[in-house]
């Protein structure tokens, strides 16, 4: 009699639960439905970002957010081709020293006041010249930004900067700035780092901090009849199981960089609902990075960061972890940097054998637990494909007696860890690699690149004089051979010494209602792109 009412009351709750979730579906179909007629699009996002100005925070999550808003003055479209934005035109001197832009005329910043060449010149000069992560680099040679007339800035370098004009064409990468809303303040510090104003198809309105951010559809666009969406709403969701079943709902329209575990993509690409999207991430060629505090014994002994790279079977953790969305990364430029890319390097296979006799070598004998000694391994706050990874590293390490503790945090607190107090011995994340090593890889091995505070740059404190050497030599190398054989030299050296062990070129997934269209329109896909031709196909 009990068990037969038992079975009875599983039965109630099974149908209670069963007619909950149909519910739940149906009631999200309506809404989704009723959001795609009123062209509001809902976008996933995680983790939510600290502020919304990339100029001096290149956190790709705030772009998906600022890059809708803000503009810069070129793009890159998918076939990696300039393309004018805020910038008309662009002419560059037979010397490599001048360059002079063409301003759009009647391009308005959302709160009224006319977008001109002095924005630009502030915008360069002291905010991306001196704070940005990578800017300080890509546009170090430029001395001046002459503003002859509102609608012109002419760029004026010391020496030949091949990079600078893809440094410009992103505006998630280079976002022009109001000057009149930032200057003589501290671009960190200034209140509309939180309240964007910009120039782009969309205005920000408001933010909740832990639900959304909304963007509306900006009236006075310059492009006319853009945007085509009525708004767009960043819903932020960090439960990587919730964000998955609001996709398969249609509760959220799209997400980038992975939004979904790679583990629920088998079944998620098979929902004829969604689409699966990989272009779009060209412009940044992103890939998976170890970093290892070399300030810490025993990393600072190569013997040791080489005897990691041994112990690391980096196809494994590319087919198991992440799915087979990458491929594994042998150099310290990634392959799809295909101008500068070099397999001549030196080599880490798989080996556990090598890994501890190199151990041996470093005079590190395992203890009576087996361990030889122990270090952390700080968790890139991104996910749990990031979490996976770290547990992988743990698991390879420890076959080599290396004992590692992970460590999880929220973003702000990663970055203050591992950018500001460097107090972590290691941590795993991706980098964008960019298009040109001046860009998006010299800041990991470039002495000059320590600066504590700023994210994504040399955590390492790596310094090598003959490292900076061919570094700053191919800064401005005008010849397009000399400049790649310098950089061949370059990941000679940097896979040498080892500061950042090369995990996996990663292939990351925009994740789409089959609905929206024209989503992805330039090389830096959601991330940089300004959606102002996103529809819903009716």
């Amino acid at each position: 009699m009990v068990t037969s009412n038992l079975n009875v009351f599983k039965r109630v709750i099974l149908s209670v639960a069963t007619l909950a979730i149909t519910t739940l579906g149906l009631s999200a179909a309506a809404q989704s439905a009723a959001d795609i007629e009123s062209g509001t699009l809902k976008f996933v996002l995680s983790p939510e970002p600290p502020f919304l100005l990339t100029a001096i925070n290149t956190t790709l999550q705030m772009g998906m957010v600022t890059s809708k808003v803000m503009e810069a003055l070129l793009y890159l479209d998918n076939d990696l081709k300039l393309q004018p934005l805020l910038a008309e035109k662009w002419d560059v001197s037979a010397d490599g020293l001048t360059y002079t832009f063409k301003l759009r005329p009647n391009v308005k910043w959302h709160d009224g006041q006319p977008f001109t060449s002095a924005d630009v010149s502030y915008t360069i000069l002291e905010v991306l010249k001196k704070v940005h992560p990578r800017g300080r680099t890509a546009l170090a040679k430029i001395t001046s930004v002459e503003t002859p007339d509102p609608l012109t800035a002419i760029i004026k370098l010391s020496k030949p900067a091949p990079p600078m004009l893809a440094a410009l064409a992103s505006s998630y990468e280079s976002p022009m700035m109001p000057k009149h809303l930032f200057a003589g303040t501290d671009p960190a510090a200034n209140p509309y780092i939180s309240k964007p104003v910009g120039t782009g198809p969309f205005v920000f309105k408001e933010w909740k901090k832990g639900e959304f951010i909304l963007l509306e559809k900006n009236p006075n666009y310059w492009q006319a009849g853009k945007p085509v969406l009525r708004r767009i709403v960043f819903r932020v969701i960090n439960d990587a199981s919730a964000r998955a079943a609001s996709f398969e709902t249609g509760e959220v329209h799209i997400g980038g960089l992975s939004p979904v575990p790679l583990t629920d993509m088998p079944r998620i690409a098979k929902n004829p609902a969604l689409s699966v999207e990989t272009r779009g991430y060209s412009y940044m060629s992103p890939y998976m990075l170890m970093e290892l505090n070399l300030r810490k014994p025993p990393l600072n002994d190569v013997r040791v960061r080489r005897a990691i790279a041994h112990a690391i079977d980096r196809d494994r953790m590319t087919q198991v972890v992440w799915m087979g969305y990458g491929k594994p990364a042998v150099s310290a430029i990634p392959s799809p940097v295909t101008a500068f890319h070099s397999t001549d390097v030196p080599k880490y296979e798989y080996s556990v054998e090598k890994a501890k006799k190199l151990l041996d070598d470093a005079g590190l004998k395992p203890g009576a637990n087996g361990m030889r000694f122990k270090m952390t391994h700080d968790l890139f706050p991104l996910g749990s494909d990031f979490q996976r990874t770290g547990e992988f590293i743990k698991q390879q390490l420890a076959r080599v007696g290396i004992d590692v503790e992970l460590r999880s945090q929220d973003l702000p607190s990663y970055f203050r860890r591992v950018f500001t107090e460097y107090d972590f011995d290691s941590t795993s994340g991706y980098y964008g690699a960019f298009a040109d090593p001046t860009q998006g890889v010299q800041r990991l091995y470039w002495s000059k690149a320590i600066q504590k505070g700023v994210v994504f740059t040399n955590a390492t404190d790596y310094r090598s004089a003959d490292m900076d050497r061919i570094i700053e030599a191919a800064q401005d190398e005008n010849d397009p051979a000399k400049r790649k054989s310098l950089y061949l030299d370059m990941q000679r050296l940097a896979m040498t010494d080892l500061p950042v062990i090369p995990l996996m070129e990663t292939r990351f997934i925009t994740l789409a209602s089959s609905k929206l269209k024209k989503h992805t329109m330039s090389a830096d896909g959601v991330i940089g792109g300004n959606f102002a031709d996103a529809y819903f196909e009716k």
